[in-house]
């Protein structure tokens, strides 16, 4: 017998695979740059609730450090690339100090 939470949980799972999917298509098909790097920002969060909701069903924590480092290399990608289309480099040398 599946109890509340099982089917909340496998409701979720499939709500949340429908929003991956308009995230994967908004990657692909988005009309700027812009577009394109918000959809991946927000797959990464869609990935990490994913992961939670699969540590919930199988009933165990070792999974929540997966989520945490996949939000720790979201929010690092997303600094980077939002960097690269202000500036058009990631890493910025100044060649104009004093050596």
């Amino acid at each position: 017998m599946n109890t509340f939470l099982d089917v909340v949980i496998i409701f979720s799972v499939i709500v949340l695979a429908f929003a991956m999917l308009g995230m994967v298509y908004r990657m692909l098909k988005g009309p700027t740059l812009h577009d394109k790097l918000v959809a991946l920002d927000a797959f990464g969060v869609l990935l990490m609730a994913m992961i939670a909701l699969t540590a919930m069903m199988l009933g165990t924590t070792h999974l929540l450090v997966v989520v945490l480092l996949i939000g720790i290399l979201a929010f690092i990608a997303t600094i980077a690339f939002a960097k690269f289309l202000e500036k058009g480099v990631i890493i910025q040398y100044d060649r104009n100090s004093d050596e």
